[in-house]
């Protein structure tokens, strides 16, 4: 070893002893001929001092800039009570140097090893090497090891066994592109990489494997944002012979473990849980972060006389009338209203209606036209919650539409006037979800709300002749301050319930086989109830560090084109390769 400490460890009890470590230059001052040297590496910080009479070594540091690393022998001393620094962890003593070595040099970076930097997001992700050198990068990525450490501890414990699906897998329809590889020796032939090992799992069960997990990259070719790679990582795991209530509560009492390993944060279990149609009708999400006090109301009863036109024509066509009342009335500015407006107009609305509630009561916007029983009525619905210096917004549009927009107004709003405490995490599941979900686009008309081998409630399964779009799934996401960070169900474990659903969703047995052949063929030989949950790792993590997006946790990520700027990938390559995977690049203009 070429250090005997780390330089985040020393401290009064190391006085007088010879130490070696190692490390990067961090800072350089020069003080009247001593010279005092901060050196860093990933376990902190130690001050090391150059005295003047060593010559020679006093001579060696004129080549030392930032960054470089250096090996260092030396005696710990006291530091001077004035010159302690009670905010480094060894503050109190300073290594008087003896003997160096140089080991690397660096050139000046293209921006500074510090907590607090300008550098675009393009430029840390170029240099990601020396991003990931900053503290904050760095504890963000010992938080996720300590993640992934709980997760296993806490697993193990519960007598998972951790079992490696393969990356190179069939192709099926799960939603998302499929990321494809092609194959040497099939020419014309192409694995996929796994989307989710969603029915390797479900053939783990069938093998006796009654409890699995595993921590697992998953692929997705699709549109990227904030919280979204095309890599992540999942913990995935599946149970034989269990209820919903099984999985849930083993679900979240894996997360308040993760919590207090990490951050020392206790979650208090057992969660809320709210059924779908509550959380988009109260929240307007199914993803509700229940830390903003503000709520939807349903106001379709009172509204069908309420003076204003357009909310008796909407409640006349069967929709329906909302509000949403947000504190910091005197923020909107007419600019302000007028930008809302056209959001919400991008978010599928016809429009925004508005008013203020102030000590005299409604006031500006749509509130002349209200009839005074309308205002008592409206004040009687909100309650408490209305309050002078309000900013009431109106939807009335399709439960769909007026849900969607008014719970991006709610969560936005929130965040921008500062309503939501971000000290604190509210976590609960979100049940009853609907099996199916429209789709126009498709020859069935419907598709799965979830993944298609979701099983349905077994009171609901008559309806699936009848009316799809009501039966509900026996499925559960779990909410993280409005994040879906987990979501699972139980299995269709019946083949013949299996294939009704594939031919509701439009596929056909011919199909099935082809897409799901393994998998048909596996349950004909024994298959338990089973059930599971995948947890978003990524998003996960994201909360436990308090970051604003998944790619600073993550070390490596790509950018919203879905590249990676550091190595440059996807790159070309070059023909011969192609020739010996049977492939032809086809041109825009070509096709």
């Amino acid at each position: 070893m070429k250090r005997t400490h780390t330089c985040g460890e020393l401290g009064k009890n190391n006085a007088g002893q010879q130490v070696e470590l190692a490390g990067w230059v961090h800072h350089i001052r020069n003080f009247g001929g001593v010279l005092f040297i901060v050196l860093r590496d990933r376990y902190g910080k130690t001050q090391i001092t150059f005295r003047p009479e060593n010559d020679e070594l006093f001579q060696q540091t004129n080549t030392l800039h930032n960054q470089d690393v250096i090996g260092i022998t030396g005696t710990v001393v006291m530091r001077p009570a004035d010159a302690r620094n009670p905010e480094m962890k060894t503050g109190d003593i300073e290594i008087v140097v003896e003997k160096m070595e140089i080991f690397s040099h660096s050139e000046v970076p293209p921006f500074p090893i510090e907590n607090e930097i300008t550098a675009t997001e393009e430029t840390r992700l170029r240099y990601r090497y020396l991003d990931l050198r900053r503290p904050p990068m760095q504890r963000n990525i010992y938080i996720r090891h300590r993640a992934m450490q709980a997760t296993r501890e806490f697993l193990n414990g519960e007598k998972f066994w951790e079992i490696e699906p393969p990356y190179l897998v069939r192709n099926t329809p799960e939603g998302a592109r499929d990321f494809l590889v092609p194959s040497r020796n099939f020419k014309g032939r192409f694995f996929a990489l796994p989307q989710s090992p969603q029915i390797y799992k479900q053939t783990f069960m069938v093998a006796g494997f009654d409890r699995y997990y595993y921590l697992v990259k998953c692929f997705r070719d699709e549109d990227l944002r904030a919280d979204r790679q095309p890599e992540f990582t999942q913990i995935d795991l599946e149970m034989s012979f269990v209820e919903p209530n099984d999985v849930m509560s083993l679900a979240e009492r894996l997360t308040a473990h993760i919590f207090l390993q990490t951050k020392g944060y206790v979650l208090n279990t057992p969660l809320l849980r709210m059924p779908y149609d509550e959380a988009m009708l109260v929240y307007g999400s199914d993803k509700p972060d229940l830390r903003i006090p503000q709520k939807i109301y349903d106001i379709s009863d009172i509204s069908k006389n309420c003076g204003f036109g357009v909310f008796e024509k909407t409640i006349a066509n069967s929709g329906v009338v909302r509000v949403l009342a947000m504190l910091g009335g005197a923020e909107f500015s007419r600019r302000k209203i007028d930008e809302l407006t056209k959001l919400a107009q991008e978010w599928g609305a016809k429009g925004l209606a508005t008013a203020k509630y102030t000590e005299n009561g409604f006031e500006s916007g749509i509130s002349k036209f209200f009839t005074d029983s309308f205002k008592e009525s409206l004040r009687d619905k909100l309650g408490d919650e209305l309050v002078p210096g309000s900013m009431l917004f109106f939807g009335a549009d399709t439960s769909e539409i007026v849900a969607k927009v008014l719970g991006r107004m709610r969560t936005m709003l929130a965040d921008e006037l500062g309503l939501v405490d971000k000290s604190s995490h509210s976590a609960l599941w979100i049940v009853n979800f609907p099996l199916f979900e429209k789709n126009e686009d498709l020859p069935a008309g419907i598709t799965p709300a979830h993944h298609p081998f979701t099983a349905p409630f077994e009171n609901d399964i008559p309806m699936l002749d009848t009316t799809p779009l009501s039966v509900r799934a026996n499925a559960y996401d779990l909410v993280l301050d409005g994040y879906e960070v987990a979501g699972g169900s139980i299995r269709i474990h019946n083949p013949e319930l299996q294939r009704k659903i594939f031919q509701l969703i439009g596929i056909g047995p011919k199909d099935a086989e082809n897409k799901f052949g393994f998998l048909l063929e596996a349950f004909k030989y024994g298959v338990p109830p089973h059930g599971g949950i995948a947890f978003g790792f990524d998003r996960l993590v994201m909360i436990l560090t308090d970051s604003d997006s998944i790619r600073d946790v993550i070390a490596y990520p790509k950018t919203t084109a879905a590249q990676s700027l550091m190595d440059g990938a996807p790159s070309v390559v070059d023909k011969v390769q192609l020739e010996e995977l049977g492939l032809k690049i086809i041109k825009k203009d070509e096709r």
